[in-house]
């Protein structure tokens, strides 16, 4: 609004002043003006002309059909005088505007009107049927409508490439986010099977527990103990999962999911797909939570899932590292490198978006490493209560 409000107050400021040049040329006079006739009836139409392009943004073909058909008109009437500031540059000015701000059919229309006034001109003014001056005049007002119409189609490009631009990015974005989403409820219809599968072991400890209460106390202090364990881990995975925003659907059928336990299942299950993978632990393996067994591993599986579909690599290995403090993975193949974040994009995949939202879930962090052509490495950190000593 205010870049429009400016364009405004440039446009009429530009207006008064030819108006004022033209004034100028009528009465003093300049030798920019010639032929014969009233300098009155010239100096009105003169300013007629000038103050016209002061709105030849907003009306451009009013605009150019006011200045370039008046003085025809006029002159048809009584003969004014031939003006090149109070005549010519307005005419010119007008013939740009309406080839740059206004539409295709606009400008034709313009130039029409361009070509009768020169029309006119040439053949009922003296002064202004000299070859020289003929071809002058001419070339004045179609470079005017030429460059007018180059500007108006770079504009409309621009705009198309910014509009495309956008669109692009709106897109890319809306998949992002569509991704992000469809794997936090993936990720919330897991963490269900684990509380629900949880509250169940608490149900069947606390009712055997209540069988033998009085039989075997130290069954019972043991059967509780497994249900405080129980229920603060199935609790801390009802927080995250009430945390997360998803669309509520059906819970699908109960049943434990995997962890670490299962990471040899899945390097042989990749094995047998051709590809030849290395498993090694370090540290001392512990108990860990469900929910975050459950990320470690998925995050696992993810990462080989990508080497085999996109990296063409031939080995990859995978690190399972106990710290005090944090689980640390890695899966380094030796595939293609930079390419392979590239092709999970391009096919559609949302593995590292996948494996970042689970390891933030747990207040961890995931780094992916690429050379070019020299391997992928996806690394997670994922934080651990501190070991017992």
């Amino acid at each position: 609004m205010k870049q429009r409000w400016l364009r405004r107050v440039v446009d009429a400021v530009f207006a008064g002043a030819l108006a004022a040049v033209a004034v100028v040329e009528i009465w003093v006079p300049l030798d920019s003006a010639f032929g014969s006739g009233s300098p009155t009836l010239s100096t009105v139409v003169a300013v007629i002309l000038c103050l016209a392009l002061a709105v030849r943004r907003s009306w451009p073909l009013a605009t150019a059909l006011v200045v370039l058909l008046t003085w025809p008109i006029v002159f048809s009437i009584q003969p004014i005088l031939l003006l090149f500031w109070g005549q010519l540059v307005p005419m010119a000015v007008a013939t740009y505007s309406v080839a740059r701000y206004g539409s295709w059919r606009a400008g034709l229309i313009g130039a029409g009107a361009g070509a009768a006034c020169l029309l006119f001109f040439d053949t009922q003014v003296m002064e202004m049927q000299e070859p020289g001056e003929i071809f002058f005049h001419w070339m004045v007002l179609i470079l005017a409508w030429t460059i007018g119409q180059v500007v108006r189609k770079a504009e409309r490009r621009a705009a198309e490439s910014h509009r495309r631009a956008t669109e692009i990015e709106v897109q890319a974005r809306t998949v992002t986010l569509t991704a992000i989403a469809e794997e936090r409820a993936r990720i919330a219809r897991e963490l269900h099977d684990i509380v629900a599968h949880s509250v169940s072991m608490m149900v069947v400890q606390a009712g055997a527990a209540e069988q033998v209460a009085d039989d075997d106390p130290e069954y019972t202090r043991r059967a509780l103990a497994t249900i405080r364990t129980t229920g603060a881990d199935a609790l801390a995975e009802m927080r995250r999962l009430v945390s997360m925003l998803r669309e509520q659907d059906g819970a699908g059928e109960l049943h434990p999911q995997p962890g670490i336990d299962g990471l040899s299942a899945l390097v042989e299950d990749a094995r047998s797909g051709g590809l030849t993978v290395g498993l090694r632990v370090e540290g001392e393996p512990r108990m860990l939570p469900t929910g975050l067994d459950l990320a470690a591993y998925r995050i696992v599986q993810e990462a080989l899932t990508n080497v085999r579909r996109h990296a063409a690599a031939e080995r990859a290995d995978v690190l399972v590292r106990f710290a005090d403090e944090s689980l640390h993975l890695e899966v380094r193949d030796d595939g293609v490198g930079a390419a392979t974040a590239t092709a999970t994009a391009s096919a559609g995949g949302h593995g590292l978006i996948g494996m970042r939202e689970r390891a933030a879930l747990y207040g961890g962090r995931l780094e992916t490493i690429s050379g070019s052509g020299s391997g992928f490495l996806v690394r997670a950190v994922l934080p651990l209560e501190p070991a017992a000593s």
